[in-house]
This record gives structure tokens, sequence and C-alpha cells, in this order.
């Protein structure tokens, strides 16, 4: 009798799991950047001023400590995976240059 309960139960659920009526979850990881957040970066910027806008970097080089990667990694329960990156490069603890997955800002090279 006990096995009975058990085994109705896993047959009912089991048509549920393959029509797509099961609940995912969107799983976020990393740090969310938004374009008007990077459009505000300008070369020459202080760390303490790029940590200010953007926050902790996700990750530091353990070789070059003036090299800071921001990542975000999104898988959605559905859907397709979404990844960024941006890699920001200090010398004398000024912002110097800016490459990833975000434009370049038109004033990056204006300075402060």
């Amino acid at each position: 009798m006990q096995l009975k309960s058990l085994i109705l139960p896993l047959f009912l659920a089991l048509p549920l799991t393959g029509c797509g009526l099961v609940y995912k979850v969107d799983i976020p990881q990393g740090n969310y950047l938004e374009e008007k957040q990077v459009a505000q970066l300008r070369q020459g910027m202080t760390k303490e001023q790029v940590r200010f806008l953007l926050g902790n970097p996700m990750s530091l080089d353990g070789f070059n400590h003036n090299r800071w990667v921001y990542i975000y990694y999104f898988k959605p329960g559905r859907g397709d995976t979404e990844q960024k990156r941006l890699v920001l490069d200090f010398i004398n603890d000024g912002l110097a240059t800016m490459s990833g997955d975000f434009e370049l800002p038109d004033d990056f090279h204006q300075g402060l």
C-alpha cells in the first residue's frame, strides 16, 4: 500500500515536467552594469571613483592589480543565457583603458 501511494504522485507529476509547466528559477550572477553607468566612465578616474560608480569588481587579476574585470552572467529559467564583460586597466591609480562588451563612451578620452 505504501509503494502505491508513492508511485501515483510520481506518475501524475511526470507529464507536467515534459510540457513545460514546471517553474525554473532565473539565475543572475556577478555585476549587473547598465549602459548609463558605463557611459559615465572617463579616462583618468581614480579607482575610488570607479568603485563608487560601478561597485566592486567581480574579479581582480592576481598578477596585475591594475586590471579590474566586471562580469555579469544571467541564465533565465527559459531562453538564452546572457553574459557581459567589462575590463578596466589603470595606470598610476587612474583609469587608462576600457574593453569588453560595452561601447566606449564618446567622452571617455576627454578625461575629468
